[in-house]
């Protein structure tokens, strides 16, 4: 058989562009930025080789002297006091809730800063229409270690999308923690108590797909692992309780392959709960939320599910 020595075109794949900025000083820590942000020209230029970036309010500077007395004096080093109560509490962490509007400068300098980390993200100056929910951790290894933020995510007021998440990052330093799943239950916990059934802001990056993905499969393994015996159960059902959308949860069963297509009762597909089960082993699912509901604000709770009962 003659072969042809032609063959289709294969896509080109986009090459990300070079970071602006080549290392950063966060705290104690070296950081290499995975994209360019757009910190002003005339501080980086077409490429710098370290930003100084300050732990406690993220202002930046390519002079590490500067850089040194800042840090001794930057006034938010007590986080709970300049940026208000958290919203929630758990273990060694917390997350507070901060408006873009009255922290303007903050938000700004956080948004540039996550920019090194990010492929997609639109919003670093126009930030009032935002509200940010920082991570802070306090390591039980260090003594007398102050609280810091290591990650955050974002969401617009209002959104006519009713998404519930619109940014999300995890500092290099500390991912691979579980922070990020504890971010995006957060996000969804917030929905359901303000009423609000939505996800992310689309289109997802892939490494934020596959996060989503990973998270949504975990809520829907418990869900439906959690049911009696020939429980049968809805897409719609599941969107209800868990107030994940529908098209997330199709695709995330698809992706976690454990529908069988079934002909009786009116499906069109069944969710085969053994291959739950599995995939839950497989993938060393914990049969725990990474979100506690009791550690949220009781009162902020309590006025929320008031309004919205």
């Amino acid at each position: 058989m003659a072969s042809s020595s032609t063959s289709s075109p294969q896509p080109k794949v986009k090459t990300p562009p070079e970071p602006n900025v080549k290392e950063v000083v966060l705290g104690n820590g070296w950081i290499k930025p995975w994209y360019p942000s757009f910190y002003p020209e005339e501080l980086v230029g077409k490429a710098l080789d370290t930003l100084y970036v300050c732990q406690w309010c993220f202002k930046y500077t390519k002079d590490l002297v500067p850089y040194l007395g800042h840090g001794s004096l930057c006034v938010k080093k007590d986080m709970s006091e300049i940026l208000g109560e958290a919203i929630y509490v758990k273990d060694d962490f917390s997350i507070h809730e901060v408006d873009g509007e009255e922290h303007t400068l903050y938000t700004q300098n956080l948004s540039l800063f996550a920019k090194l980390f990010l492929d997609t993200k639109s919003v670093f100056y126009d930030v009032t229409t935002f509200l940010y929910y920082l991570l802070l951790y306090r390591d039980p290894a260090i003594p007398n270690c102050k609280p810091q933020v290591v990650g955050f995510f974002s969401k617009e007021k209002l959104s006519w999308d009713n998404n519930n998440l619109a940014c999300i990052l995890v500092f290099p330093p500390w991912q691979k923690r579980g922070f990020g799943q504890v971010l995006m239950g957060v996000s969804y916990e917030l929905g359901r108590r303000e009423g609000r059934l939505g996800g992310p802001e689309k289109p997802l990056s892939e490494p934020g797909r596959r996060a989503y993905v990973y998270y949504w499969s975990g809520v829907i393994a418990r869900y439906v692992l959690a049911l009696p015996s020939k429980k049968s159960v809805t897409v719609q059902k599941i969107c209800d309780d868990t107030y994940i959308i529908p098209e997330d949860i199709i695709t995330t069963l698809q992706d976690m392959g454990i529908l069988e297509h079934w002909k009786r009762g009116g499906a069109n597909a069944v969710i085969n709960k053994a291959k739950v089960r599995e995939w839950a082993v497989a993938h060393r699912i914990k049969m725990n939320s990474p979100v506690d509901s009791g550690a949220f604000n009781l009162a902020d709770s309590e006025e929320m599910d008031e309004e919205y009962d």
